[in-house]
């Protein structure tokens, strides 16, 4: 019985397929669910996840990562890719991004993104807005809003969307930070309101998620991406705060 056993575990492990998939940081909050979702119908492949703003796993595509597939927090990324010759077809919408703006102390939102001009924030945090696209949206709500070069000063600069929420709780006074983040378990003590207020999405343009297949794709990972594009997927982030079409 208990060679049978181990043939039986030895066997699982000859089947399983891992594939790996290069994430912005601002879906981390959702891949878990999404993950143990596509797990359901598709136990024996593993899912490994390398986390990084869009830029920069761009930038480790194009020197010959070993990634399958490719999510990212906007289009313009994985678009050069498919145009540069490293995906296999055009990428596909999969979720619409919103930002916000975070406080772990009890601030007035009622005045929207002109709260930031107030004298007791010091402090801004940002993504990095030339690798991560919520730092760039960031950044042209504020020229939007007509605060921009007042406040760019105040920066505290994230590599990442992720890293941004650490830093408009620890490091600065206040954030601007992926919706999405706001939806974690971790996240729950901090109130729409009192903490954190979306942003207008009239002050910047729809952050359109894409992911692409990349060359190096198998047919484990296009069951993965076409787990991403169901309508399955679709309602998980639409529980993290993404909205999908």
């Amino acid at each position: 019985m208990r060679s049978v056993l181990i043939f039986l575990v030895i066997s699982g492990w000859i089947f399983a397929s891992t594939i790996k998939v290069a994430v912005a940081t601002n879906v981390s909050y959702a891949m878990p669910e999404l993950i143990k979702a596509f797990n359901q119908t598709n136990p024996d492949i593993k899912v490994q996840v390398l986390l990084g703003s869009s830029g920069k796993l761009t930038a480790q595509v194009r020197e010959g990562a070993p990634f399958e597939l490719f999510m990212s927090a906007n289009m313009k990324y994985p678009d050069a890719l498919y145009k540069e010759g490293f995906a296999v077809a055009k990428p596909m919408v999969y979720a619409k991004g919103a930002l916000a703006l975070l406080s772990s102390k009890n601030r007035d939102f009622s005045k929207g993104i002109m709260l930031l001009n107030d004298s007791a924030i010091k402090k801004i945090a940002i993504a990095n807005p030339k690798t991560a696209p919520y730092g760039k949206a960031a950044v042209d709500s504020m020229k939007k809003a007509g605060i921009y070069k007042e406040l760019k000063d105040k920066f505290v600069y994230a590599q990442t969307a992720s890293q941004a929420v650490v830093y408009a709780i620890i490091a600065a006074d206040i954030g601007f930070v992926a919706k999405s983040s706001l939806y974690s378990k971790k996240m729950k003590r901090y109130k729409k309101g009192r903490n954190w207020i979306e942003i207008d999405s009239s002050l910047y343009l729809p952050i359109k998620q894409g992911v692409v297949l990349l060359k190096n794709y198998t047919k484990d990972s296009k069951k993965f991406y076409d787990f991403i594009l169901s309508d399955r997927a679709k309602n998980i982030f639409k529980k993290f705060g993404y909205r999908v079409q």
